[in-house]
């Protein structure tokens, strides 16, 4: 009784001792010494047994204890590396630097050989972007032999890469050369989703055609056996995959895949923030661009804007037409040039080298059609100078540098401006009118007035009659007369001339001395302004107020013989009428009328001593006939056709036409003529006695 209750005690003892090292967490050494302590005291078999059962119970309490605690140091360890990865993220921006930041924990964490991210592209099919680990080189992207590296396409059917793009899900393999499901040839159809979290999916390669797939080579030439790949989530969409890899078989515990797919969801917020970055610094650009075409168009409106208001300002202030073009030249970097409805020429500055006249006149067509600037050739542009309806005439610009769209706008102002300009000068002349109507009223009368009082006048009005002018009349042949005196004012004003009218005709006083020309010009602008026929005469050049009123005289005369001979409705001067505008001049220019038609004869003669005037009048007085005159002047036939080739040469190849040799031969007659006179104002008076008575 006594031992039973000594063993009974003995045993409460030990029992109580493995409790205390329990509690002590004791080491394994320590129940063990326990347990052969009580052998050692004569422990009863039952409560030796006892105690084995209580230290096998302490010990497997001690392992749980350990396991958890090794637990929770991993669990530590994964948020840590979760919080440093997440820290890390924060301080990059560059997309590769986030993934590799990724899979380098990725294959830390889980102790693995390898770890890769793929991204989807924009037509579907993945290709890696970063890998970690990779014996072939491929971390870098220049690889030798084949591997995993940077920028490899990898498979999208029935594979890995392909089923986690497909199911969003994670999918591994614990020895993916030794499956059978990744060695045999699937069928060309999708097959049905491989299991996920401690399942084999299918092989990686496009479906039916294994060996095709790179990645699936790749992943041999790794050497790589346990795969393990989860989704990389945007939203509901998959925009790629985190895997890791061994080059053992492994299998994988849902707490590693729980963690990857932990890490797979910060890359895939790296690739939205980087996606987001990349964005941010397309619309910046965007917008940075935005703002410098914006504060460059800003630019050049302002100099738009001070250009014009320059030239308004010049226009305004009385500025001629010279200094406007000039102002517009150095606005638009160009050469300009001012035209009027005729083309020619009324300012300009700077040089129209080979100007394309032809081109230059279709452009002016299509200018004033379409109200504005057109390309008449390179570097050249044509810009209509208009009033409402009325065409002023055109700005003609060479730009070596071309014109941008501001400077087209500028071009257009400046055309507006000259039409302004233009205006005020043809106003100015209407309001000087009456003044300088008078003017020419006074210089055409007959009697004419005070010379020098009307010098005086002219000098106040700004024109010069001490210098060679031409007169020119014009007849408007039906329509209102109008608009006809309206631009006569301009005008005249325009080339610092006079004008008035008489008896239903504009006259104008312009300086010149070619009247046939100056007729010339006032049909062609006046013509087309009116729509109907002009006449115009002109005569001159005269150099003095007292030849002002001839000069009208002769061109009323010659604008008469122009409707007497039906030339209604073209110009001419007097010296355009022939031997008729000798006959029609105050003055009967014999003189000029001579030289015109024979002038080259005559000269030929004198210089060489020939007989080509004696040889004309002989052939003209028998007939026209070579021979006939060759007897006259006793000398070959041949020698007279010579001499008539000689002439043919000096006169030109139509001087034999009616026309010309009806004034080839009143030349040679008041030549003639001229030559008696001289020869009886020379020679000596007879002897005449005085008469007286006779004795």
């Amino acid at each position: 009784m006594d031992t039973h209750g000594a063993d009974g005690g003995a045993g409460a003892d030990a029992l109580l001792a493995v409790l205390e090292l329990l509690a002590g967490q004791g080491s394994p050494g320590e129940f063990e010494a326990l347990l052969d302590e009580a052998r050692l005291a004569g422990l009863d078999e039952a409560g030796l047994g006892r105690l084995e059962r209580a230290v096998d119970l302490a010990g497997a309490l001690h392992a749980d204890r350990a396991a958890d605690r090794a637990r929770s140091a991993r669990s530590d360890a994964s948020l840590a590396v979760l919080t440093d990865t997440a820290r890390d993220l924060t301080l990059s921006y560059d997309l590769d630097g986030l993934l590799r930041i990724v899979a380098r924990r990725a294959r830390l964490l889980l102790g693995m050989d390898m770890a890769y991210v793929t991204l989807r592209g924009p037509r579907g099919t993945s290709y890696i972007r970063v890998t970690e680990g990779s014996r072939t080189g491929g971390d870098t992207g220049a690889t030798t032999r084949p591997g995993l590296g940077a920028g490899l396409r990898v498979g999208t059917g029935n594979c890995i890469g392909g089923l986690v793009q497909r199911t969003g899900e994670p999918v591994w393999t614990p020895d993916y050369p030794a499956d059978p499901r990744f060695t045999a040839d699937p069928a060309p159809t999708d097959p049905a989703p491989g299991p996920t979290a401690g399942h084999a999916p299918g092989a990686e390669g496009d479906p039916g055609h294994e060996q095709s797939d790179p990645g699936t080579e790749a992943v041999r030439a790794e050497g790589l056996r346990a795969v393990l790949g989860v989704p990389l989530r945007s939203g509901d969409s998959v925009i790629g995959a985190l895997f890791g890899a061994d080059r053992r078989v492994r299998a994988y515990t849902p707490q590693e895949i729980a963690l990857l797919g932990a890490l797979a969801d910060l890359a895939a917020l790296a690739v939205e923030k980087a996606g987001l970055l990349d964005r941010t610094r397309a619309e910046l650009l965007e917008l940075e661009q935005d703002s410098a075409r914006v504060r460059t168009s800003l630019a050049r409106m302002r100099h738009v804007s001070e250009a014009h208001g320059r030239i308004m300002n010049l226009v305004l202030a009385g500025g001629d037409l010279p200094h406007v073009v000039m102002a517009a030249g150095d606005a638009l970097d160009a050469a300009v040039m001012v035209r009027d409805p005729g083309g020619r020429r009324l300012a300009g500055g700077g040089d129209f080298p080979g100007l394309d006249e032809e081109a230059v006149a279709k452009a002016s067509l299509d200018a004033h059609a379409g109200r504005r600037p057109v390309l008449a050739a390179d570097s050249v542009w044509v810009a209509p100078v208009i009033a409402g309806s009325e065409d002023l005439g055109g700005l003609v610009v060479r730009a070596e540098g071309g014109l941008t769209d501001e400077d087209g706008r500028l071009l257009e102002l400046v055309a507006q401006s000259v039409a302004l300009l233009l205006l005020m000068q043809r106003s100015t002349a209407v309001a000087e009118g009456p003044v300088r109507d008078e003017l020419l009223d006074d210089l055409i009368a007959d009697p004419p007035h005070a010379p020098q009082q009307i010098a005086r006048r002219a000098r106040r009005l700004g024109v010069d009659l001490r210098r060679p002018h031409v007169l020119v009349v014009a007849r408007p042949e039906g329509g209102e007369q109008g608009r006809a005196v309206v631009w006569a004012s301009s005008y005249a004003y325009r080339l610092s001339g006079l004008k008035t009218v008489q008896g239903g005709c504009i006259v104008l006083l312009l300086p010149g001395v070619d009247a046939s020309a100056a007729a010339s010009a006032v049909s062609e602008e006046l013509t087309p302004l009116l729509g109907h026929p002009v006449s115009v005469a002109a005569a001159g050049p005269g150099a003095s107020p007292d030849a002002v009123g001839p000069l009208y005289a002769e061109a009323l005369r010659c604008l008469d013989a122009m409707s007497a001979l039906g030339g209604t409705g073209s110009a001419a001067g007097v010296a355009d009428l022939g031997f008729l505008g000798m006959l029609l001049s105050d003055d009967h220019d014999v003189d000029g009328f001579v030289e015109n038609a024979i002038g080259p004869v005559l000269d030929y003669d004198a210089e060489r001593l020939t007989d080509l005037t004696r040889t004309l009048e002989a052939y003209f007085a028998s007939g026209g006939s070579p021979t006939n005159a060759a007897e006259a002047l006793h000398v070959h036939p041949n020698t007279v056709s010579r001499r008539l080739e000689r002439i043919g040469e000096l006169l030109g190849p139509e001087w034999q036409k009616p026309g010309q040799v009806l004034e080839v031969q009143l030349a040679l007659r008041l030549q003639r003529t001229r030559e008696v006179l001289a020869r009886r104002r020379t020679a000596p008076a007879p002897f005449r006695p005085p008469a007286g008575p006779v004795d």
